[in-house]
């Protein structure tokens, strides 16, 4: 104890003679101070660092979790793919026939779209005096006035020929006022002899003669022009 104490008093007076001058001070503090700004940024930067890891952890965890979700849901495709292999093709040869189907219809509705339209306009296209109008329900034909006068000349071709026989068929053009201004063989006499041809033209020149009470509207108001069959008894 001695031995120590004696060391402890030589020191002091050591310790008295070299006190640290303000100078030293303030360039301790100075260091001291650096120091502890260091250290602080160095903890804010292990505190970033930890939020990051964490952050990284939380997105590795939830990518693992997506593709376990993702793997199961694959198999499950795999084995209903597997499973409906068998269906597959007639599935898709079902959906090849409703498409030619569907289109067949569109074009179907198509062109009965267009007949509507020509019905529609020729419905409401009221024929006026003069008109050439077919035939129909709301149509008065025109009488034959004359026909028992409008007589077919025909040619004599020999002394025993016979004379030829059978109904021939005339197809006039009646203009609203009665007058045959057009006139079209459409049924002769059957066979190609010369007989049958003249017998023929003999009608067609007949039936140019022919008068006629035109044809008219149901109320008799209209007259229109029509073409018109008229036949022709050969005896």
């Amino acid at each position: 104890m001695r031995l120590v104490l004696s060391l402890l008093l030589l020191a002091l007076p050591l310790a008295a003679a070299k006190k640290p001058t303000t100078a030293q001070l303030q360039s301790q503090v100075n260091r001291l101070t650096e120091e502890r700004d260091d250290l602080k940024q160095r903890l804010a930067a292990t505190a970033d660092l930890q939020e990051e890891v964490a952050s990284a952890k939380k997105a590795r965890d939830l990518a693992r979790s997506e593709a376990e979700a993702a793997r199961k849901e694959a198999d499950l495709l795999r084995a209903t793919l597997k499973e409906n292999q068998g269906g597959g093709d007639a599935i898709l040869k079902e959906l090849r026939e409703t498409k030619t189907a569907a289109a067949e219809a569109q074009e179907e509705v198509k062109r009965l779209k267009s007949e509507n339209a020509t019905l529609q306009v020729k419905a409401s296209a009221i024929p006026g005096e003069g008109d050439l109008v077919p035939l129909g329900e709301e149509i008065q034909p025109a009488r034959p006035i004359n026909l028992n006068r409008a007589t077919p000349r025909l040619k004599s071709s020999s002394f025993f020929a016979a004379r030829p026989k059978g109904v021939v068929v005339v197809n006039v053009l009646i203009s609203e006022k009665g007058d045959v201004i057009a006139a079209r063989l459409i049924q002769g006499l059957a066979g190609e002899s010369p007989e049958a041809r003249d017998a023929g033209e003999a009608c067609v020149e007949a039936a140019k003669h022919l008068v006629f009470d035109p044809a008219s509207s149901k109320d008799g108001k209209t007259r229109f022009k029509v073409w018109q069959g008229v036949g022709f008894y050969l005896d």
